[in-house]
């Protein structure tokens, strides 16, 4: 049924159309809409099942490194996943200042191994900390830890153990999905002095939490963005091989089946007689 307007209705549109205006309708107002941002100029690399699947792996990694880390510091400690996020390289490397420790890794998988290296990142705070406990303290820090505080030669011989211990339970939260190993490559006391990957390449930084009884930091892993389009890009490939394997074991066993001989006895039914009746 159509609307019946009203007399200053009526007279409002007259005026309007003398006038010129544009006449609004309720269809016309605009009406309030959540808009999510999208940066054109660098789109997005990785869906968010790539994203849940890297979360779901370093779960697991942060799972056996806390129960790992707990033999070997010989105190409780919890691992957690905070963040996985695509990002530019430059925003993990200006966050980074003189006197952190980064380690670089290789992925390694099958015959390849790629030559972009995985980088991990220990807060200074964190690291401090487990040396202190490897060198049988507490694990204390000064609250007033300077920024640019140094590692010693003999501190930095610790932390190529723990890195190396990082390191190679990298590449066992990956067997669901791949057969893969990252190999230790080395330990730059000093980050900003080197630039092992494109400032705008993309990479995915993972972030744990790792907290002990007197102290807790951050610990963070940076994949970069060809490598991790390289491993998913094979472990779409295993998985299809995969699944034409199964299809070809699946018509090899009916082809066997069509040709298997199969004794077969039918039981019409069963009946209880006399043995006079017999006779």
């Amino acid at each position: 049924m159509a609307e019946v307007l009203s007399q200053s209705q009526i007279d409002a549109l007259l005026s309007a159309a003398r006038s010129g205006e544009k006449i609004e309708t309720e269809e016309d107002t605009p009406r309030d809409k959540k808009y999510r941002r999208y940066d054109f100029r660098s789109p997005r690399k990785f869906t968010k099942d790539r994203l849940k699947m890297l979360d779901s792996i370093f779960e697991n990694y942060s799972r056996n490194l806390n129960s790992r880390i707990n033999g070997l510091m010989h105190t409780s400690c919890e691992i957690s996943v905070e963040s996985a996020e695509e990002q530019r390289y430059y925003e993990f490397s200006n966050a980074l200042i003189e006197g952190d420790v980064l380690t670089l890794a290789y992925a390694k998988y099958g015959e390849v191994t790629e030559d972009t290296p995985a980088l991990l990142h220990i807060s200074k705070s964190l690291l401090l900390s487990m040396i202190d406990r490897m060198m049988g303290g507490e694990g204390e820090v000064d609250d007033d830890l300077d920024p640019e505080y140094a590692f010693t030669d003999l501190e930095l011989k610790i932390v190529e153990g723990l890195s190396q211990y990082f390191v190679e339970n990298l590449g066992e939260s990956w067997r669901n999905y791949i057969q893969l190993d990252f190999e230790y490559g080395r330990v730059e006391p000093n980050p900003t002095m080197i630039q092992p990957l494109g400032l705008d390449e993309i990479v995915v930084i993972m972030d744990l939490t790792v907290k002990f009884p007197n102290c807790d930091g951050h610990m963070s892993v940076c994949l970069p963005g060809m490598v991790l389009t390289n491993i998913f890009g094979e472990i779409s490939r295993l998985n299809t091989a995969h699944r034409n394997q199964d299809e070809t074991a699946g018509r090899e066993i009916f082809e066997s089946l069509k040709t298997t001989e199969i004794d077969l006895v039918a039981e019409i039914c069963r009946t209880k007689l006399q043995l006079s009746d017999i006779y």
